[in-house]
């Protein structure tokens, strides 16, 4: 019991049952940064993918596989990472998860050739996919109910903050260093979180019995299943979808891997994943929250980047420096929201952080091709504080009042419906910014005719522009205007993916008074 209490006297040994043990906290600290070190890599090599391509001879087309190979293998370890960390401990799946995910990182830096370097990103994304829902996890097992609203912003800032700095960290360096820093950089860290986890963690005892009844046909399955989905959702809007061979072969394997995968988890003895967690509402709900979360969270990462690159020609450092501010006041911000979390209402909050997303990406509708810093500063302060509003209150909403022995394997859940989120929206967007730019480029181009009088004259004033070239120059110009005219038709598709972004995230709004406000917080600390 947590305190002894009789109708005559005061209450005692409370302040013995809220305390933390402060090895388990130790633990814990280093246990984030692991994850931290994990999410990260997700997003750091985003704004230097050009300079690995030059550095491994890599063409355009295999270069985004430095990336895809990563979050393919990512996803699948995600779910999988329950079930491990039940039957070896959270102590082992740690060690082994830091341990590699440091050697990959080594690996990673020094890969000479495009093969090299997706097998060591696919295995060092697999292999730290691991840290990420055990951390989740370990949060609402081994702190007392009464610390959690204490320990619930921490690792919502982290599982938010990293991929966001991801780019920013990536861009700073690539351009002090080298890219084979963006790897490096995880060796030091990585040996001191791998030790603190082998001599600090004791939260649970390994499982064993549980690799009896081990469900491989279940494991390759869901493979197939969420590896395969996966390429469709980084691969499709490259290369128009079911139009390509190996995009429509993938469907069919995530397709028949996940008839396989979900009859194995009705049916198996020890399924792989338990999906029962779903039959708890704050839990379902707050997954489809976090889904759409992942869109919110990748998608824009990404969106900002493009938008810089493309049209303002902005450097990765650049880059990284215009959109810093949304990682400073996320930081600012997270502590002030773990002490509203305590007081309000996680459904408003929820609903507050959503409106605030609607908020930022409507004024980012508004683009043009002269925005920078000043202009996107609102967009990215409502997005900070945003991404804070949601994710701390739905962590607990989610997994907060479920009982310890589920929190595993629902904490990978929960971390792959926030990935598949991120996945699916980065496809939708890409698709939706192709078609509408093809759209205003068909619009711009009836425009843009001989029978135009403006048109005429700037054709005219950028070949006269141009008279150092000499019969070139009508040419030059034509190509000059050329990209003048498919830049703007950037420019509006991307604020047409704006605002499809805003409806979403005012759709979501609508689903908050469906999770039930907690009654109590669960999990935690009674070890």
């Amino acid at each position: 019991m947590s305190a002894i209490a009789d109708s005559t006297g005061p209450t005692i040994a409370a302040p013995a049952a809220d305390a933390i043990d402060p090895k388990r906290l130790a633990a814990f600290i280093g246990m984030v940064f692991g994850m931290f070190m994990a999410i990260l890599d997700i997003q750091i090599v985003s704004a230097s993918l050009s300079e690995i391509q030059a550095g491994i001879s890599a063409s355009a087309d295999e270069i985004a596989w430095v990336q895809t190979s990563y979050l393919v293998a990512e996803v699948i370890m995600i779910p999988l990472s329950g079930f491990l960390s039940r039957a070896f401990s959270t102590r082992y799946m740690f060690v082994i998860s830091a341990a590699g995910f440091t050697l990959m990182s080594l690996m990673c830096a020094t890969a000479t050739t495009i093969n090299e370097m997706i097998v060591w990103r696919a295995l060092q994304g697999f292999i730290g996919g691991g840290m990420i829902p055990t951390v989740f996890a370990s949060a609402y097992a081994i702190f007392p109910r009464s610390r959690q609203a204490m320990v619930s912003p921490i690792i919502g800032l982290v599982a938010t903050l990293a991929p966001t700095i991801g780019p920013t960290v990536g861009g700073y360096l690539t351009d002090i260093f080298s890219w084979h820093w963006l790897f490096l950089i995880n060796i030091g860290p990585g040996i001191l979180v791998t030790l603190s986890a082998w001599f600090l963690i004791d939260f649970d005892e390994p499982d064993l019995s549980l690799l009896e009844n081990f469900d491989w046909t279940g494991l390759i399955s869901m493979a197939a299943f969420l590896g395969a989905l996966e390429y469709v959702l980084e691969e499709g809007p490259i290369k128009d979808w079911f139009g390509d061979q190996a995009i429509l072969t993938c469907a069919v394997i995530a397709a028949l891997g996940a008839l396989v995968f979900f009859v194995r988890v009705l049916t198996a003895k020890q399924p792989i994943v338990d999906l029962s967690a779903f039959l708890d509402r704050n839990f379902w709900t707050g997954s489809m929250v976090s889904f759409v979360l992942g869109i919110g969270l990748y998608g824009l990462t990404y969106l900002y980047p493009i938008f810089l690159a493309r049209v303002r020609g902005y450097s990765a450092l650049q880059i990284g420096e215009t959109l810093f501010i949304t990682g400073v006041v996320m930081f600012i911000s997270a502590p002030i929201v773990g002490r509203l979390a305590q007081k309000l209402d996680p459904r408003v909050m929820i609903a507050s952080g959503f409106i605030g997303f609607a908020l930022g990406t409507l004024q980012a509708s508004l683009v043009t091709k002269d925005w920078g810093y000043d202009e996107l500063l609102i967009p990215q302060l409502l997005r900070g504080v945003s991404l804070m509003l949601v994710m701390i209150p739905i962590n607990n909403m989610a997994l907060g009042t479920l009982p310890p022995e589920r929190l595993k394997n629902a904490s990978g859940l929960f971390n792959l419906t926030r990935n598949l989120g991120g996945a699916v929206g980065l496809a939708l967007i890409n698709t939706l910014m192709n078609d509408r730019m093809d759209l205003h480029l068909s619009r711009l181009h009836e425009s843009v005719t001989w029978s135009r009088g403006v048109a005429n004259d700037t054709l005219a004033s950028m070949t006269q522009a141009m008279g150092r070239l000499g019969s070139d120059a009508p040419l030059a110009a034509l190509k000059q205007m050329a990209g003048i005219v498919r830049q703007q038709a950037l420019v509006m598709a991307m604020a047409d993916v704006f605002f499809a972004l805003t409806v979403l995230f005012l759709a979501l709004v609508l689903l908050t008074p469906l999770m039930r406000k907690p009654s109590h917080i669960g999990g935690g600390g009674g070890h």
